[in-house]
């Protein structure tokens, strides 16, 4: 039998949360070991019973979704010990409204699930919340060395040291390897935190290199900076991050 991820389901709604309930029975990988009906009760019962996973709806009253997921993710960073095993738990959002998606990802969620939910949809959601906390497990107190991408049927096991290059495209990053890209449900500043710097820099808000691959850096007047790398390829270099790639050059 695979791993269950031990499952809170946060909503203010009481057939909600009952529906949730009937769906999550008939799903492996999940079993649901309590409920709240805002985020404030949320964070109280996540001491208690130290769930893995959270199915975590917006709109509530007191403390909504996003307020809680905020909180959740200052109270147990990803380098700090966490609810249940040393890892906090994730996040997957499901709710009836299609415009918090952005805000949603920037606080690391999972998935962003619509309500009415269907079975299918929340199962590849709770798929994607395995491979995040296996990730996570294998990652506490140490640098990110491995990705699991879906691709697919399946997951696919990336090692940190075949990543060329991670472009952010959306709500996902982009790894590439050699020739091959893959799609990963992460945003770019959540894996700059949990990438080793000695391996990986970044040098624009989209975008983080390797270090390796970087032949030299280029100025292109105006104050203008590129990172050429060593396909000959060009990547421009943010303002922001500058004095890093100059530092990294010893200037």
């Amino acid at each position: 039998m695979g791993e269950v991820l031990r499952t809170l389901i946060v909503d203010d709604e009481p057939l909600a949360v009952e529906r949730l309930q009937i769906v999550c029975a008939g799903l492996p990988g999940i079993a649901v070991v309590g409920t709240a009906s805002d985020g404030a009760q949320a964070l109280r019962l996540i001491e208690a019973l130290t769930p893995d996973l959270v199915l975590l709806d917006i709109t509530m009253p007191e403390m909504d979704g996003l307020t809680f997921a905020g909180a959740l993710a200052r109270q147990a960073p990803p380098k700090q010990t966490g609810a249940a095993g040393g890892v906090p738990p994730v996040v997957i959002f499901v709710t009836a409204h299609e415009n918090f998606a952005v805000e949603a990802f920037d606080l690391e969620a999972v998935d962003y699930v619509l309500k009415p939910v269907a079975p299918d949809r929340l199962e590849r959601a709770v798929g994607r919340a395995l491979a995040r906390r296996a990730t996570s497990e294998r990652d506490s107190g140490e640098w990110l060395d491995e990705f699991w991408v879906p691709h697919r049927s399946e997951l696919l096991r990336v090692g940190a040291a075949e990543v060329d290059r991670i472009d952010a495209e959306r709500d996902y990053v982009r790894l590439h390897v050699g020739e091959t890209s893959y799609l990963l449900l992460h945003t770019v500043s959540g894996l700059e935190t949990r990438l080793d710097p000695a391996r990986f820099i970044r040098l624009h808000r989209s975008c983080i290199l390797r270090r390796d691959r970087i032949r030299g850096l280029r100025h292109d007047g105006l104050g203008t900076w590129s990172a050429e790398l060593d396909d000959g390829s060009l990547v421009r270099i943010g303002r922001t991050y500058l004095p890093r790639a100059k530092a990294m050059a010893g200037r």
